[in-house]
């Protein structure tokens, strides 16, 4: 371990030594009135502004989700899907019917079972929304109630993902049946779930703090906790998700030990906290994410899919990976829709990105595309830790091309995540591009990752649409083997690069931080943080 003496000579370090006063200023009054309680404080990379995780695909809404609802399946610590809610499940000869028996002791919140009647909604409302659940959807013939506790999904071929897609972590969140028959695209206005963990709505603050409280009635499942498998069991009396908007404040906070746990460190700052005694940073294998630029697709220039093939002559991937993440260990200049480092790996069709930006190309495309310096309405948010940094590079990108006209309009990221969800025109409050992320394991098979999806109306933000990438995506679910399917994903990564749902600017990877010295029992995983198995020393 660095010597404590020489632990700041790093040129971040006085910046952090004078935040961390006001850190302190920051959660010390909490620490006062919950002395008598195990309190786990953590900062996540944005603060929690929608509650409903279906309804959204922000990770902090899932981060939300994962607290407080319980799920049928989830991923091991080896990425292997594990029953949850479900005690058994049993599978037909001809691969075409499932029945499953949910687990005794499940309770929500309110003290209420859970039962089948709120499952079913609760399977149906996440289809509904997400594009891996859509395409299970497409081989489902039918999901019905048996008894209270046990349920049967029929399918009309052997779709051989029906569990592993149940299993990802932010699949179907089971809810109440009131809120579960929600419409899926409108917000549920209650967050009673059956988790280790209940949200006090009463105690919420957006902007500065969410609390969540031990729900003394779960019962966890009996394995040892593995990811996001196992036994879930809460070994703190109150988790806080204390907002600290500015990273090197929340940075500031962890050196100072007011906060326990710190989901996104500023890899600016990584070398000061790898040396900082009491905190450690860990990071499991298959961590990592990758940043999107979403082109609308419903309005001008993105429409035209020139305009579209003609962002990858602009934008360079390296330069994004150069100014979020410094430290080239978590780097990963990647060029593969699905991720690198997973079974489907791909950079087919990548040939035209992977060269040097040619804005004489670029240029010749947006005109055949019918562009003539319209304003190209960017929506940046400013207060997210690397989708702001993310969102300076690729102006500064654009602006070099030299005849592009942009309308770039600053807002926080909840104001980015409202917005855009509006198809109307830009000049009526719509918008041209945004940017965001998503996670190597979601993205890792063309039936999880959502933004791959080009299902027209039922799309994700920007809404792609293209039915030959729809057909190949379910080729993928249908195929026998791994070495069919890794066939096919060379053919959707063509058709990708051909179609430009999205413009990938690479791959990194991004540790937690915690303090050791405070807390023990952080469990790594792949995606979204558990609290769950966390002690406070």
């Amino acid at each position: 371990m660095t010597d404590r003496s020489n632990r700041f000579r790093h040129p971040a370090a006085a910046a952090i030594l004078a935040t961390a006063a006001s850190a302190v200023a920051l959660t010390a009054m909490p620490m006062v009135a919950a002395a008598q309680e195990k309190v786990l404080r953590a900062t996540m990379h944005a603060d929690v502004r929608a509650l409903d995780p279906v309804w959204t695909t922000q990770t902090i809404a899932s981060i939300h989700g994962n607290m407080i609802y319980d799920q049928l399946f989830n991923l091991d610590t080896d990425l292997m899907p594990q029953p949850q809610m479900v005690e058994k499940f049993t599978v037909s000869e001809d691969r075409k019917t499932y029945t499953f028996t949910l687990r005794d002791g499940l309770k929500f919140h309110d003290g209420t079972p859970v039962t089948t009647k709120d499952v079913l909604p609760s399977i149906h409302r996440w289809a509904a929304r997400r594009s891996s659940g859509k395409v299970l959807m497409g081989f489902t013939e039918s999901i019905t109630a048996k008894d209270d506790k046990t349920f049967e999904w029929k399918l009309n071929a052997p779709f051989g993902f029906l569990i592993d897609t149940l299993a990802l972590t932010g699949s179907v969140y089971v809810m109440r049946e009131k809120e579960a028959k929600t419409d899926p695209f409108k917000q549920i206005e209650e967050s009673v779930g059956s988790g280790a963990f209940m949200f006090k709505r009463d105690e919420w603050v957006p902007g500065s703090k969410t609390v969540y409280t031990k729900f003394q009635d779960y019962v966890p499942r009996k394995e040892p906790p593995s990811g996001h498998a196992g036994g879930k069991v809460a070994k703190v009396d109150r988790v806080e998700f204390v907002w600290l908007p500015d990273p090197q404040t929340a940075q500031a906070a962890l050196v100072a030990g007011e906060i326990d746990y710190l989901e996104n460190p500023q890899p600016d700052f990584l070398p000061i906290l790898e040396s900082t005694p009491g905190v450690h940073l860990v990071r499991h294998k298959a961590q990592g994410t990758m940043g999107i630029i979403q082109l609308n697709h419903l309005h001008p220039p993105f429409n035209n899919v020139k305009a579209r093939q003609a962002m990858y002559h602009i934008i360079k991937a390296q330069d994004f990976l150069d100014t979020i993440v410094a430290d080239k260990k978590l780097q990963n200049p990647c060029f593969s829709y699905f991720g690198c480092g997973v079974p489907m790996e791909t950079d087919a069709g990548s040939d035209a990105y992977k060269a040097p930006p040619d804005y004489k190309k670029a240029e010749q495309l947006f005109k055949e595309a019918g562009y003539k310096g319209e304003p190209i309405t960017i929506l940046h948010a400013t207060d997210h830790a690397y989708i702001n940094p993310a969102n300076q590079v690729m102006i500064q990108q654009l602006r070099k091309s030299g005849f592009l006209k942009l309308d770039v309009q600053a807002m926080d990221w909840g104001s980015v995540v409202a917005r855009r969800a509006k198809k109307e025109p830009p000049a009526q409050g719509g918008w041209n591009i945004f940017v965001t992320g998503t996670t190597v394991l979601g993205s890792s098979s063309p039936i999880t990752h959502v933004s791959l999806g080009m299902g027209c109306e039922k799309a994700w933000f920007g809404w792609p649409c293209d039915a030959k990438m729809e057909e190949l995506r379910q080729q993928w679910g249908l195929a026998p083997d791994l070495a069919s399917r890794k066939t096919i994903a060379i053919d959707i990564s063509k058709r990708a690069y051909d179609q430009v749902p999205y413009v990938s600017f690479a791959q990194w990877g991004q540790p937690v931080a915690y303090r050791e010295d405070q807390i023990s029992g952080v469990i790594p995983v792949a995606s979204v943080p558990p609290m769950w198995n966390i002690e406070k020393k």
